[in-house]
């Protein structure tokens, strides 16, 4: 079975809003205040690399479908070709190459993905949809990126949704002090 994984840029005090700053929110931009390094954009290569499908919310696929099209590389051109799977109700096309709209019956259509061969299932920004994961116990690990930054405000990954216990299972410091948090929930 494939696993899920969920992948953000948060902040110390929670915030994962808005890393990259096309979403017009007051803090907007803050991950691009700071270096990642050459071990932590290989890192982040490499998770793309290694992912099967990506499974996105509305608001990070309209800004992964906006950007990377355009672009050339190794990153974009996993990006651009691999498989995607897009939750939205109000989404009617998607232009993006491999896109495929879930709009109804979320969690049965994640358990679905999970079933089927290949490469694990990244999630990447997609806070509404990471919560819905969070509540049905389908996310197999947690890979934070933590900024040295505290905006104050924001959506935050972790919300008033009840306890849930979780195993360390690797840290790695990046750049100008950005940590690697990886996390598997304990069951």
């Amino acid at each position: 079975m494939r696993e899920v994984i969920v992948s953000e840029f948060i902040t110390l005090d929670g915030v994962m809003e808005d890393p990259g700053g096309a979403e017009k929110f007051i803090h907007g931009g803050w991950a691009f205040k700071f270096e990642r390094g050459p071990k932590g954009d290989k890192f982040k290569l490499d998770e793309v690399i290694e992912a099967g499908t990506l499974l996105l919310g509305r608001i990070t696929y309209e800004g992964f479908a906006a950007a990377l099209p355009s672009r050339t590389g190794e990153f974009a051109n996993k990006m651009n070709n691999m498989p995607k799977y897009i939750v939205s109700k109000s989404l009617r096309d998607l232009k993006w190459n491999n896109s495929n709209l879930i709009k109804d019956n979320i969690v049965e259509e994640v358990t679905k993905l999970k079933a089927m061969p290949g490469g694990d299932i990244l999630v990447a920004g997609s806070g509404q949809l990471v919560h819905l994961l969070m509540q049905h116990n389908l996310i197999d690990e947690y890979r934070l990126m933590v900024y040295p930054v505290i905006l104050g405000s924001g959506k935050r990954l972790f919300k008033d949704e009840g306890s849930m216990k979780l195993t360390l299972a690797e840290t790695k410091q990046f750049g100008s002090g950005i940590i690697l948090l990886r996390y598997h929930p304990k069951n």
